[in-house]
């Protein structure tokens, strides 16, 4: 096969397109928990504090995998780590099935959440070599809506998949947990070993980028900067996701499957949102706009979206709280493409371990808040508060962004002597 440099456009496409798949596989292992938590809760008598504590020692877990595996990928091609990785997860997701525990399930959990860990260190690195940066936050956007697909897919086949019989809900995580071997083959056949070691654009290729340990301060506080973006941004995605159908059921009185139902539509609405945001950047891009200017637009508007979980926390049953929910999950999610297209301006040679370190800060914040969310429902009796505090966190992140971000430092394909002078 030709080098990734002499091969055609559609091929990168092509790979961005495994990337959409892997992150479905991801999102379905971790989904189904989620779909299946109403059944799981009673089987095992969880209050909603312990339902909390499965996110919260996912989070820890998939924080100190996203640090490893992403120091990993910077010394290894993401050809090799990222099957391997995606086997480890898609085994344990077929495991979780087996639990007949409460602490066996929470073994699970931390396990899949530690080799989920891998998957964005691999993703983003693949992407940042695959594209130029004015396509990035597409390919991104790609990237990011395989989340979505598989948080789509997932509770329709749960949905057909339940009966009855109280264990049903272990045959979707069986299932799910097998489907990442064809994925693999795949990835295997359409990557060779060659294809993701040089950058993607010929003045990257001549670049030279700061290590992270000698890093100038205006590259500091960029980093610092991402760091709370991704704790702000993550947590409000976290809540969505591993709430929504208690929500829904608990919080609003929805029965199981129209939750269910409902959940697969909130999720076309966030996979639309994720892959307008990149088309927008994209289109703002080449009507004049700056890639930054153009990337910050989007992302505002994403956010202030995001913020109608506060209207949604006080809307009873009924299709205005539906809409809303829509609008919100739209908003939350588009958020991602731009903020992974800033985290591949960083370094050109440590992409796995920014985004390692970025992963560690959201997932340090919030993990512990799924924990006090379950608390504060235990202790209420409401979702709503909780709710509402989520959606206003990515109109955190945007105004860190806009007041923190340097416009004048170089991007990671910048010359040496830029970053030295801007400095």
């Amino acid at each position: 096969m030709k080098p990734a440099r002499q091969r055609a456009g559609s091929w990168k496409w092509w790979v961005c397109g495994l990337l959409l798949l892997a992150s479905a596989i991801n999102y379905m292992d971790r989904q189904t928990l989620a779909n299946a938590a109403v059944r799981i809760s009673a089987q095992f008598h969880l209050s909603q504090e312990q339902y909390g504590n499965l996110e919260f020692a996912f989070g820890w877990a998939f924080a100190a995998g996203s640090m490893g595996f992403g120091a990993l990928v910077d010394r290894c091609s993401a050809r090799w780590v990222y099957p391997v990785v995606l086997a480890l997860w898609s085994a344990v997701g077929f495991s979780t099935g087996l639990v007949t525990s409460y602490h066996g399930l929470l073994t699970c959990r931390l396990l899949l959440g530690l080799f989920e860990g891998g998957h964005w260190p691999c993703a983003i690195k693949t992407t940042q070599r695959l594209l130029a940066p004015a396509d990035r936050a597409l390919g991104n956007s790609v990237l990011q809506s395989g989340a979505s697909i598989g948080a789509i897919v997932t509770p329709l086949l749960i949905r057909a998949m339940l009966t009855t019989q109280p264990d049903s809900w272990r045959r979707p995580f069986q299932l799910i947990g097998a489907i990442g071997l064809l994925w693999i083959v795949l990835w295997l056949i359409s990557v060779r070993a060659g294809d993701l070691t040089k950058p993607s654009s010929p003045d990257e290729a001549g670049a030279t980028t700061p290590r992270l340990a000698r890093v100038n301060a205006g590259f500091a506080r960029r980093l610092l900067t991402l760091c709370f973006i991704s704790a702000a941004i993550n947590t409000c995605w976290q809540t969505l996701r591993a709430w929504l159908p208690k929500f829904l059921q608990q919080g609003r009185g929805y029965a199981e499957a129209d939750a269910l139902g409902f959940n697969a539509l909130f999720f076309v609405a966030t996979d639309v949102g994720c892959l307008g945001a990149g088309a927008l950047t994209l289109w703002l891009t080449r009507r004049g706009r700056s890639v930054h200017g153009a990337r910050s637009a989007v992302f505002g508007g994403c956010a202030a979206l995001s913020a109608l979980t506060i209207a949604a926390a006080w809307l009873p049953k009924g299709w205005p709280l539906l809409l809303a929910l829509l609008l919100a999950g739209g908003g939350a999610l588009g958020v991602f493409p731009i903020y992974h297209a800033l985290t591949q301006e960083l370094s050109a040679d440590h992409q796995g371990k920014v985004t390692g370190i970025t992963g560690v800060a959201a997932w340090i914040f919030s993990s512990p808040a799924q924990h006090l969310f379950g608390r504060l429902i235990d202790r209420t009796g409401s979702f709503d508060l909780g709710l509402a505090l989520a959606g206003v966190l990515p109109l955190a992140a945007f105004l860190a962004l806009w007041w923190f971000w340097n416009t004048r430092l170089p991007e990671a394909g910048a010359a040496p002597e830029a970053a030295v002078h801007s400095a």
